[in-house]
């Protein structure tokens, strides 16, 4: 943005923007901003039955645009006196020119009578406002050009839904910097490409994030700052320990962090050397850790890091980036694959779970628009009622577990008539794949349910005897608990996996699981944070599943940990009310009880 650019000219040198750290290390390197002008744009022309179909995307991704400039609006708030005026006035500005009934008059004409898809009307329409802007003899006028031009841009992109790749042309090593990172951004990252990013919207339990750690790649989120901050090809270094990106580093400053770098490789290299040990509590305990896949080509991370499997894959990326649905061989073929390269270790299977944050354009139409998506049509849900969405998935898991071990497991499930549908089709879908006489495991596999809505952990009881084992979201599970929006770091203070609810449903169904002898582990982020390795093994749980970048650590602690120990531990926890000292009581651990104990004797 012009203003915010022209104060950071008046101020160059080094300078410290603050940020939620969502994924830690250390990441330095050349900034590559993501901008929002620069995407190519079709044309084509409409058949007279699309005219009304491409009127309403239009009016769609108006709303959208809205929404993204009311959210930068709120973040600009908490600049700096001065700068904040500066800001927010311009966004208030764009959201005006969002709302103009000449633009949307003239976009929504051009499609209907010269039958133009809407990303070249807009285009068409913003030219004529923009050439008229500039024709003014007024400097400040003429210079609203570029404003109204860069609106446009947000509109293409917005009716694009990022079918495009904006991080290809990015040199190796890149830090990306941008308004927003979406789950859909992250998956087109090339990992030998990109060293961290940052960006001025979400939070540290978004879907990004959780990508970002899966990746094991630094990066910051809700960096209010950075709208205007610096320049592609400036160097920056993003601290994902300390939540801060640092613009224009010193020399002094560099050299300190390439330090930080070094010490960062020794401990990873440490760590690496428990790739082939057994993760194994003091006592003797084994204690099974896989890791959470989100992209195919994670896998052979996962195999490096010493998986004994894989806890959950998420399929949303077939579905990502790309305006056609995926078939159920091609489904197959991805999942084929990855069950060969496990080479016998188990691999689980979350079937669709998109919805609120995580939009996959082709279901545009399918989803539809929900006032609150996290609570909509989304997960099973949708599979239920698209049912040849989920038939093909469920085909294509059942094919490839012929090849080895394989799970399915059903995410956002709220009722055990939900999983006696699921398995009624699995049945039904087995049948149908034997007739055609393609191949299928001699037996079902087994089928377990996503235990991260309250009511799901309050029937768990119920649910275990319809499900083979269970996997805790503790995200979602979370969110759903304190009705906290995870995404939205305006609220992300709130969000807490160890508020006394949230521990109370989690130790709930570990407990069902138990009583019904099925195996039950824990994929959220919980999982891989080491304050809660001890709480999780005291509450029962003998099962995880974490990021691939993760796991070493997970381990090396898990091996430091006396069970007894940790089961007295998880009860002192368990009888605390307070967040803050239940908090306070994880960052001591299970040896502060001793410590403790052996006080009160003396």
């Amino acid at each position: 943005m012009k203003i915010a650019a022209e104060r950071r000219k008046k101020a160059e040198g080094e300078k410290i923007l603050r940020g939620i750290g969502v994924s830690s290390g250390i990441a330095i390197g050349p900034a590559f901003v993501i901008e929002q002008g620069g995407i190519p744009v079709p044309e084509y022309t409409l058949s007279a039955g699309q005219v009304e179909k491409e009127v309403k995307r239009f009016q769609g991704a108006v709303q959208k645009t809205q929404k993204q400039l009311g959210l930068l609006k709120a973040k600009a708030e908490a600049l700096p006196a001065g700068a904040d005026e500066d800001v927010g006035l311009l966004l208030e500005a764009y959201k005006g020119m969002v709302s103009s009934s000449r633009l949307l008059r003239g976009v929504e004409e051009t499609i209907s009578e010269a039958k133009l898809n809407a990303e070249a009307a807009v285009q068409r329409q913003i030219g004529v406002i923009a050439a008229g802007f500039a024709s003014m003899e007024d400097e400040y006028l003429a210079a609203r050009a570029d404003d109204v031009r860069e609106v446009g841009a947000r509109l293409i992109r917005n009716l694009l839904q990022q079918k495009y790749n904006p991080f290809e042309s990015a040199p190796p090593s890149s830090i990306f910097l941008a308004e927003e990172i979406t789950p859909a951004d992250t998956a087109l990252m090339d990992p030998s490409r990109v060293a961290g990013f940052a960006a001025v919207l979400g939070g540290a339990e978004g879907h990004a994030a959780i990508m970002a750690r899966a990746i094991g790649i630094p990066a910051l989120l809700g960096v209010t700052e950075l709208i205007g901050g610096v320049s592609t090809g400036e160097t920056v270094i993003i601290d994902g320990f300390a939540g801060k990106i640092i613009l224009r580093p010193t020399p002094e400053t560099l050299q300190a962090y390439k330090a930080q770098l070094v010490k960062q490789a020794r401990e990873t290299k440490k760590l690496k050397g428990l790739r082939t040990m057994p993760a194994v509590t003091l006592d003797g305990t084994l204690v099974t850790v896989e890791a959470n896949l989100e992209l195919p080509r994670d896998i052979d991370s996962v195999l490096e890091a010493g998986a004994t499997g894989v806890g959950l894959l998420r399929t949303e990326f077939n579905f990502m980036n790309r305006p056609d649905l995926p078939s159920e061989d091609e489904q197959f073929e991805v999942l084929r694959d990855l069950v060969k390269k496990m080479e016998g270790r188990p691999l689980t299977v979350r079937t669709l779970d998109v919805g609120g944050e995580k939009i996959a354009s082709a279901l545009g139409e399918t989803l539809g628009e929900s006032i609150n998506p996290a609570l909509g049509l989304r997960a099973i849900r949708l599979g239920l009622r698209e049912t040849k969405l989920l038939d093909a998935q469920l085909g294509a898991i059942l094919r490839a577990a012929a090849y080895g071990p394989v799970r399915i497991l059903i995410p956002m499930v709220s009722s055990v008539e939900q999983m006696k549908q699921v398995r009624e089709r699995l049945v039904a879908i087995e049948k149908r794949l034997q007739r055609r006489g393609i191949k299928v495991p001699s037996a079902l596999p087994p089928l377990g349910a996503m235990i991260e809505i309250p009511a799901a952990a309050l029937a768990a009881d119920a649910f275990s005897r319809v499900c083979t084992f269970f996997a805790i979201g503790s995200n979602d599970l979370t969110q759903y608990t304190l009705a906290i929006d995870r995404g939205d770091d305006r609220v992300a203070n709130l969000y807490n996996p160890y508020h006394p609810a949230v521990l109370r449903l989690i130790e709930l169904t570990i407990a069902a699981a138990w009583r019904a002898n099925i195996p039950v582990s824990l994929c959220g982020e919980m999982a891989g944070d080491p304050r809660a390795t001890a709480l999780l093994l005291g509450l029962g749980l003998r099962e995880f599943s974490i990021a691939p970048s993760r796991l070493p650590k997970i381990k090396n602690e898990i091996r430091s940990i006396d069970l007894p120990q940790a089961i007295a531990f998880a009860q002192e926890v368990l009888k605390l009310t307070d967040e803050v000292a239940i908090r306070a009581l994880l960052e001591r651990g299970p040896e502060s009880m001793q410590e403790a104990a052996a006080a009160r004797k003396k």
